[in-house]
């Protein structure tokens, strides 16, 4: 993993850090908005005067976890935009392309946060290990969902993740890189852990409302082509996030639930006496072989031992 720019001023934030450190580690807002890093950026901010940026959007994504200020998230979506009043503990998950804007009231107030970047490849890279990293940032893009506030613990669980990577990259020790990404790992899991036990404490009425909606759509469909992209393009939703949902939900992924249904399907016509070779090619598969292999795994039998047995008459 490339090095990457850092910077932290902790002050009152960990009653471990001592003065020397935080003000070792100290930085002052830098006000790109821009990634250096091919990776990801990770910085604690502690600035008055603060000077309200115009909006903006990134090619990448930014959490952002709020300690202390009198500041208005503003975010706009088309000609709109919404604003919310910033209080300690919450969590913003911005994601590429979104025009954004921290105002500030009374500039004289410390304005203190921590702000992560990661790229696109970065968390490619992340998705190529576990969709697990990706939970957050794709609830963000799927429902416009930005802003979360963190109860006391969660805010000080989150904080001391992000400081112990923070500390880990202002240092030069062995296995850095190494242990940098495992820190790395730590503190987006941890978040998405958070909140989606949270959110799974009690019902999830976006997520459920989706979830119906495509079962919906893929029992009415099942006689055309059903991928994981179509249907992910069919709802304006990331196809990770789509796969994701039904891995939590069902326990199996998209493909197997359409493959069942259709198997299912298969099952009723040919015991109403609709030929075998007519039935598997209406729903969608390729071949008698790979029909055959899924039929004969799901109901331990063949098609025709199946239809011998159990055509109605």
């Amino acid at each position: 993993m490339n090095r990457i720019i850092c910077f932290i001023y902790c002050k009152n934030c960990c009653s471990c850090y001592d003065v020397v450190m935080k003000n070792k580690l100290r930085s002052s807002f830098n006000s790109r908005q821009y990634m250096l890093s091919s990776d990801f950026e990770v910085f604690y901010y502690s600035d008055k005067n603060f000077k309200t940026l115009h909006p903006h959007a990134h090619d990448y994504y930014e959490c952002y976890l709020f300690i202390e200020g009198d500041v208005t998230m503003e975010i706009f979506s088309g000609n709109s935009s919404d604003t919310y009043k910033m209080t300690p503990g919450d969590l913003m998950i911005m994601p590429p392309g979104v025009k954004h804007h921290a105002i500030m009231h009374e500039s004289e107030k410390n304005y203190r946060r921590f702000v992560f970047w990661i790229s696109r490849d970065c968390c490619n890279s992340l998705l190529s290990e576990s969709m697990d990293y990706m939970y957050l940032m794709q609830k963000a893009e799927a429902f416009h969902k930005y802003i979360y506030h963190l109860a006391p613990s969660q805010f000080h669980l989150v904080e001391s993740k992000f400081l112990r990577l923070l500390e880990e990259i202002s240092q030069d020790r062995y296995g850095a890189d190494t242990f940098q990404h495992i820190c790395l790992c730590d503190l987006i899991l941890t978040i998405n852990r958070i909140i989606y036990d949270e959110e799974h404490s009690h019902s999830g009425s976006d997520e459920l409302s989706l979830f119906q909606s495509i079962i919906s759509y893929v029992e009415e469909n099942l006689e055309d082509q059903l991928s994981l992209d179509d249907i992910a393009g069919k709802f304006y939703v990331s196809k990770y996030y789509v796969a994701h949902l039904f891995k939590d939900t069902l326990g199996i992924s998209l493909h197997q639930y359409i493959i069942k249904k259709r198997l299912s399907e298969c099952r009723d016509a040919i015991t109403s006496g609709e030929p075998i070779t007519s039935a598997y090619e209406r729903f969608g598969f390729r071949d008698y072989s790979s029909f055959f292999k899924s039929f004969k795994k799901e109901y331990g039998m063949s098609p025709k031992e199946y239809q011998s047995i159990y055509k109605r008459e």
